[in-house]
């Protein structure tokens, strides 16, 4: 109870008959003095319920979001979809036509990337030894497509078991793959000769976002033989990536739109700032 009213209070209750003021509620007394005086008690602090709904509520996957919304969105509640930041907001307590509202209280999905995303992401472009080659498609075999996984395994352990083969040539074939060749020298016995054919492109299955489908992604194969040395440095580079996460993110806008009231539109850009 606010101290400034306590003696106003105290002056009402001794001029009337002890009763007790309900929280929620304004009164209006007059003290002994002839004084009127109006009492408030409609207050969060009298209350223990707060004067509006407020606060940014951040979730990671479409069915989150429509969950949250279904419960505390209403006819004038506003959604943005922000392509640059790849986010979806939802102002719940947007102005109605004629009436402001307060703006406060939002909903925000902010997309994650998933772990197998950024492996391949972290790797694009990047020129490897054989061993680190061999050793990211290991850890990553689940994503492979096309060669299947089986495939690349056996091609991930053969570069393991050449390491240290001195590459003397490579040759592209009719099906666009590269075929490299190797002698190993053995110590007292004539070098043992051999071959690592490298497709020209790999085709993985990968989930961009949390929450969202996979998608067909195309890596093409990069190599760069130093035949002074004889080692061979191997990579691969992501075909237009900026292109599938725009993709998954319009499906999941989609998502959004579809599980929202009709009436409701998807906006292209971001709310004013609260």
């Amino acid at each position: 109870m606010q101290t400034d009213l306590q003696p106003v209070i105290d002056a009402a209750m001794r001029s009337a008959k002890p009763a007790e003021l309900a929280p929620g509620k304004v009164y209006s007394l007059v003290t002994p003095d002839g004084r009127a005086h109006r009492i408030d008690l409609t207050g969060p602090e009298f209350t223990g319920i707060p004067a509006r709904k407020s606060g940014t509520t951040v979730v990671r996957d479409v069915d989150s979001f429509l969950a949250y919304f279904d419960k505390h969105g209403d006819f004038a509640s506003e959604v943005y979809a922000d392509v640059e930041n790849r986010t979806i907001t939802a102002v719940l307590d947007a102005h109605e036509t004629e009436t402001p509202r307060w703006g406060g209280h939002r909903l925000e999905l902010r997309l994650r990337p998933t772990s197998a995303w950024s492996a391949w992401m972290h790797a694009d472009n990047k020129l490897m030894s054989q061993s680190q080659f061999a050793e990211h498609i290991e850890d990553n075999l689940v994503d492979l497509v096309e060669p299947d996984s089986a495939t690349m395994l056996e091609l991930a352990q053969s570069m393991e078991v050449s390491t240290s083969a001195e590459f003397q040539s490579s040759q592209r074939l009719d099906s666009g793959a590269r075929k490299f060749s190797y002698i190993e020298e053995q110590t007292g016995k004539a070098g043992h000769k051999g071959d690592i054919t490298i497709p020209a492109t790999l085709i993985l299955a990968l989930r961009p976002f949390e929450g969202s489908e996979a998608y067909r992604v195309t890596a093409r194969f990069k190599y760069r033989l130093d035949r002074q040395e004889g080692a061979l440095k191997l990579g691969f580079k992501i075909e237009r990536p900026a292109d599938i996460l725009a993709s998954a993110f319009e499906d999941i806008r989609t998502l959004v739109a579809d599980g929202i009231p009709e009436h409701i539109a998807v906006l292209n850009g971001a709310p004013a700032r609260s």
